[in-house]
């Protein structure tokens, strides 16, 4: 296994400098800060993120002001109460992408944040508190009780929102294969497993938050190029 100091040596040579690199790498939110964001933003992010799999992104959030006004800005109070008849009007409207299996999603997601908030308080309160060196284990959850969160669409929508969490991007999935940390399938429990285990090695070397070294490797192999080329 490489160090963190390998990989960042890398990453900066291939990047121009260390300040360039520097310049790309983010981070989360704190926790006190994502604990406040509503949680009617969470039932609207996971609904952009169900419908940017498989579409251009550009449609979608050309489309995006027509979901908020024909989805009551993602309320959940309201979308609670919205009837089988109801959904299957507004999923023929046409101000949104009219795909009714990825509509389905809106209740079955905003059900899932209701049910955490009788049992916490605080959807964002569930998500701020989630250890990050057991991120796999918020995937899982979001997977199993959401509704076409599995993948790598509930992470992205986490990175999103601010959560902690590495992303299983393909840059990211190569270095890992290449430096045999996984293999067989991507979304199998041991390569999942395996994956935390590493970025948590690294966390602990660099004290780095699992998104900053999630870019960081990214950075490290792959096709991505100087910003200045066109990344």
């Amino acid at each position: 296994m490489e160090t963190f100091s390998d990989i960042y040596a890398r990453a900066s040579a291939r990047k121009g400098s260390e300040k360039i690199l520097m310049s790309l790498i983010g981070n989360p939110l704190p926790a006190a800060e994502l604990s406040t964001i509503s949680d009617d933003v969470w039932l609207e992010e996971f609904t952009r993120k169900v419908f940017q799999s498989g579409f251009y992104w550009s449609v979608i959030n050309a489309k995006w002001p027509g979901f908020r006004e024909v989805f009551w800005d993602f309320n959940i109070a309201k979308l609670l109460m919205m009837s089988p008849e109801i959904l299957e009007q507004k999923a023929a409207d046409e101000r949104i992408v009219r795909n009714y299996k990825k509509v389905q999603t809106i209740p079955e997601n905003c059900y899932m944040i209701y049910d955490v908030q009788q049992s916490t308080g605080s959807f964002s309160e569930f998500v701020a508190q989630w250890p990050s060196d057991n991120i796999i284990g918020l995937w899982a959850y979001l997977k199993k009780n959401g509704a076409r969160l599995g993948g790598n669409t509930g992470p992205f929508a986490l990175r999103a929102m601010g959560k902690d969490t590495f992303l299983l991007s393909r840059d990211v999935e190569a270095y890992l294969r290449a430096h045999e940390i996984i293999e067989g399938g991507l979304q199998s429990k041991k390569s999942l497993q395996a994956a935390q285990d590493f970025f948590n090695e690294l966390v602990k070397q660099s004290n780095w938050s699992l998104h900053a070294l999630s870019q960081l490797v990214a950075y490290s192999v792959g096709d991505n190029q100087l910003p200045e080329t066109g990344e």
